[in-house]
Formats: C-alpha cells, sequence, structure tokens
C-alpha cells in the first residue's frame, strides 16, 4: 500500500448554508459546536459528539472556486506552509483541509485520516498516479504545526484529506478558534450516547464495485470485510428478489482491523469505521441506490452510521428534536419470527415500532440450543433518518451493536421497503397530484 493510514480524523460537508445545516447538527442530532473558522471569504465549523467529528463547510459561489488552492489538474511542486495566526485569518486559502468544490447539491464528499508521513504518502501516491487536489501543506499556530495533504478518491467527489498533527498541542486544527466548553457533562450526552463513526456507505454505478475496492486496497491498505460469512469474495453480499436489487461489499482499513481502538465497552474492541459498496442490480428495477446517482449528479456518500450505546434512547431524543425515522411496516413487529427473536433479545417490540428502530441477530452463532444465554446472542439494532439534505440524497443511521459486525442484513427487506414508500411518495409531490401517493408495505 501507498498510504499507511492511523485513524478516521473528521469527516467533511460542503453545504449551501453552513449555518442550518450546523444548526441542525446541533439541535436536532445533538452535536456540539466546538470550533470554527470564519473569514470573509470562507465558513468552517467544526461539530462533534463522542470521537464522532463532521466539518461543515459553506459553498463557495464560482468565483471563490476559481481561486481555490490546488485546482483541480494535480500538483507536482514543493510543499507550502500557511501561517494561520490570530492576524492572518482571511489567508487566501479559502477551505483549510479541504478543496471548495463546484457542486450544485449539499454533499458529504470528504473522508480526512491521520497518517504517519504526509510529504512520504504524497510521493508514494503520486507515484501509482493519484491526483492531488491540495499539496503538502504546512499550517501552524501558537500551538503547533499541521501538515495536510487531499487527494481525489476513485468515488465520484469524495476527497480524502491526510493529516499529520503529532506536532500540534492544540484540540482540534490551527486555523480554528476552539469554543472552550465541558462537553462530558452534557445531559445529550446521557440520552443521546454517540460515541463515534461506525461505517460510510458508497453509492456507486453498477458494475464499479471492484474497481473501487482494488483502489482502496492497493493504495490505502484497505483489507475485505466479510458482511455475511457465505456471500461469494467476487459478487459480495446480495439481494436479488422479491423486488430487491443490492450488492453490498465491505472493507476497512487493517490499522484499526488490527490495533483496534478501545469503545465504551467491557472487553470489546471494534475498528472506528468500516467503508460499504452500495450498488443497485438491474434485474429488480430503479431503486434508491440510483435515486442517490441521479439526484447527486454521480456516486458519492450515500449515508454515515452513528455508533450509539442506547439507540432507544438516542432515537427518542432526536425525534422529540424534529428528526424523521423511516418506519418499517407494523407487521414487521407483530410477525411471530421478528417479535420472538425480539423479545428474546431483551426489547420490547412497541417501543422499538415507536421510532422505527430494526433489530438483526447474527444467525451464525449458535442459538440452536434453548440455553443460549441473552448476554451470550449477539445482535444490533439500526435505524434510518430521512434525508437530511434538500435533495433526496444523503442521510444518517443510528446503530447500537451486540456483538453483531454486519450491517442488519436480515433487515434489509423492512428497510428497502420503507425507503421506496418515501421514493414514491416524493414522486407524487414532484408530479403535482398533490396528496402522496398511497404505497403498500406491509407485504415481505
Amino acid at each position: 500500500m501507498a498510504a499507511y493510514l492511523s485513524r478516521l480524523h473528521h469527516i467533511s460537508l460542503h453545504v449551501s448554508n453552513a449555518e442550518k445545516a450546523a444548526n441542525d447538527l446541533v439541535s436536532k442530532f445533538k452535536f456540539n459546536l466546538f470550533a470554527t473558522r470564519l473569514t470573509g471569504s470562507s465558513r468552517q465549523l467544526a461539530l462533534k459528539k463522542g470521537a464522532a467529528v463532521f466539518v461543515v463547510n459553506e459553498r463557495p459561489n464560482q468565483r471563490l472556486n476559481e481561486q481555490r488552492v490546488g485546482g483541480t489538474g494535480g500538483y507536482t511542486g514543493d510543499p507550502h506552509r500557511v501561517n494561520v495566526g490570530k492576524y492572518s485569518q482571511d489567508h487566501p486559502t479559502k477551505c483549510l483541509y479541504d478543496v471548495s468544490p463546484h457542486y450544485t447539491v449539499d454533499t458529504v464528499s470528504n473522508v480526512c485520516f491521520e497518517v504517519e508521513d504526509v510529504e512520504r504518502s504524497f510521493r508514494d501516491l503520486r507515484h501509482q498516479g493519484c491526483n492531488f487536489l491540495v499539496p503538502p501543506t504546512t499550517v501552524e499556530d501558537e500551538r503547533g504545526l499541521v501538515t495536510y495533504s487531499v487527494v481525489k478518491s476513485i468515488v465520484g467527489n469524495v476527497c480524502h484529506t491526510l493529516i499529520d498533527r503529532t506536532k500540534y498541542e492544540g484540540s482540534f486544527l490551527p486555523g480554528f478558534d476552539v469554543i472552550e466548553k465541558d462537553f462530558s457533562l452534557e445531559e445529550d450526552n446521557i440520552s443521546c450516547p454517540i460515541t463515534h463513526f461506525d461505517h460510510i456507505t458508497y453509492a456507486c454505478p453498477r458494475k464499479t464495485t471492484q474497481q473501487v475496492m482494488r483502489w482502496y486496497e492497493k493504495l490505502f491498505g484497505f483489507q475485505r470485510f466479510f458482511i455475511d460469512s457465505n456471500e461469494d469474495v467476487d459478487e459480495g453480499f446480495v439481494i436479488n428478489q422479491e423486488g430487491i436489487g443490492l450488492r453490498l461489499t465491505a472493507m476497512e482499513y487493517w490499522k484499526c482491523s488490527e490495533a483496534g481502538i478501545a469503545l465504551p465497552f467491557v472487553d470489546k474492541k471494534e475498528p472506528d469505521c468500516k467503508f460499504v459498496i452500495a450498488e443497485s442490480l438491474p434485474e429488480q428495477g430503479r431503486n434508491q441506490v440510483d435515486t442517490f446517482l441521479e439526484k447527486h449528479r454521480g456516486p458519492g456518500i450515500q449515508h454515515i452510521g452513528l455508533y450509539t450505546k442506547n439507540i432507544v434512547s438516542t432515537a427518542h431524543t432526536m425525534a422529540e428534536a424534529g428528526v424523521q425515522f423511516f418506519s418499517p411496516p407494523l407487521a414487521y413487529y407483530t410477525e411471530v419470527g421478528k417479535r420472538q427473536e425480539i423479545e428474546e433479545a431483551g426489547h420490547n417490540p412497541q417501543m422499538l415500532a415507536q421510532h422505527g428502530i430494526l433489530l438483526d441477530t447474527d444467525l451464525h452463532q449458535d442459538l440452536s440450543s434453548q440455553t443460549a444465554s441473552r448476554e451470550n446472542r449477539r445482535y444490533l439494532l439500526q435505524v434510518f433518518t430521512k434525508p437530511i439534505f434538500t435533495e433526496d440524497t444523503f442521510f444518517l443511521e443510528l446503530i447500537e451493536r451486540r456483538g453483531a459486525t454486519g450491517f442488519g442484513e436480515g433487515n434489509i427487506r423492512a428497510l428497502w421497503r420503507s425507503v421506496q414508500a418515501h421514493m414514491e411518495n416524493e414522486r407524487g409531490y414532484s408530479r403535482g397530484e398533490g396528496s402522496p401517493k398511497i404505497v403498500q408495505t406491509a407485504q415481505y
């Protein structure tokens, strides 16, 4: 591999209204605004919840876009240094640690990784033919210095900022004004215990999964993560029946896979984030992956999973604050098998149904004996929000893992149908039909 990734640092959004996006993340999703970079030509707002950090960038107009440092044609020159101390906040570098893409819709487009050596990563990746949008750049203030570069990925508008902050003593990054506040005692941390990014899902065109996998494996050392123990090595996890045409393939970067990052439960370590590639299959007709590709104007980040230690409390808190969740048909919770599965895991079906929370048991454990204790049962709980941007594109997922490592394979049919119903309703509105079209989703 060409670049050695040590951990995921933050994920960047590019939106037309940074204040609105940040307000939604704070008021609805209970993130905390902790650092800002506000100049005459850029707005960058950093928000966090546990180890999950979003940086919201306000998309510039075309004139500012043409002035950005690095351009889009790659870079072959020498590194340069930017001082962003207190008296030079309006430096011509409009968007620190990122690029300012001219994109017509709000998008989540930059996944920032910490690396051990930005300069070496730059040389090795450029030798492999990678296109760099920002060359190695050193940014400094009174707390030290950070070096970063930005490489364009193989997936649509997705970029990766590679950053080395080992020589920086500040709590975030040079150029940002940090809001000094103790978030550890926040009431929202109790009612909404989100700890980190669980996974990132790309929506990609048909027949591109293998190309994406090879790119990340060769350049960043990603390894295949099998969603299901029986999935085909080449085909991935496929559902191609009953109106569902979907291929899911997962990968993880090996540093965290090997070393792990300690999470807040006893004797349990997980990679801090997996990557999933979602691809639609043509036999079952148009679906939400195709809709994303159309509305987003190309492949990109479709959704991000937020890990929570208590999904019932988190979903309730967010719903009270105005977050809308997809809900499966009520029949999901009343089916004999599913109801029993939920109850055996120690949950109340009515409580989960209140916010559309789904439960999926890991079928590859030994559940044959009646003596299998509740504590040993591996399962996960998950729920999807409705799209959070104006366009029907990006959304968030809440996920709580109780030993299960997959992505809710047993819930895909229920989730699929609830999202399809939402899409049909949206189409009804767009055709000017008044009230939304009623779509039957109770049948499996």
